[in-house]
């Protein structure tokens, strides 16, 4: 299965989102999606389970679970995870916990879960990249959506420790 991941949309329908998810079976958003429009169009290209972020008038600590995949917006990291998180773990375990929030790529397992964030695919904010992730045959890897954020993805990988 190949799944999408996409967070911190703020509104925005980045024009590369159908060519980069083209061949999906799945999205998953880790939430502050912007509005109906987003999920909309994400849901054009395929099923989408989401959460709803603090920006999206929601708490940001709301869970949804895809598969093996736990979806929060707020972790706050994947050292310390927020009780919301833990408690949702010791629930149901899961292979992978996807998140958003910070606008900052993420990739690193801890107590043999592994913390996702595809960094934002929303409007660029500081020197932060715009990206997705791709989930495939176990493989999580990164999509930058502009060059700029090439560079951007490597600078500020895994900063959420």
């Amino acid at each position: 299965m190949r799944i999408g991941v996409i967070a911190d949309t703020h509104g925005l329908v980045h024009p590369r989102l159908a060519e980069v998810f083209a061949g999906v079976d799945h999205i998953v958003h880790a939430g502050d999606v912007g509005g109906e429009h987003v999920l909309e169009a994400l849901r054009a290209i395929a099923p989408v389970t989401f959460v709803a972020g603090n920006n999206d008038d929601a708490s940001g600590y709301e869970i949804a679970r895809f598969g093996g995949i736990l979806i929060t917006h707020i972790l706050p990291r994947p050292s310390k995870p927020g009780k919301h998180v833990l408690a949702a773990l010791a629930k149901e375990k899961a292979e992978m916990v996807v998140f958003g929030h910070s606008h900052l790529p993420h990739d690193e397992v801890v107590n043999g879960v592994r913390y996702f964030n595809p960094a934002s695919a929303g409007p660029r904010r500081f020197d932060y990249p715009t990206s997705v992730g791709i989930l495939e045959n176990g493989r999580a890897y990164f999509v930058p959506l502009d060059a700029r954020s090439v560079e951007a993805l490597r600078k500020r990988m895994n900063q959420m420790r």
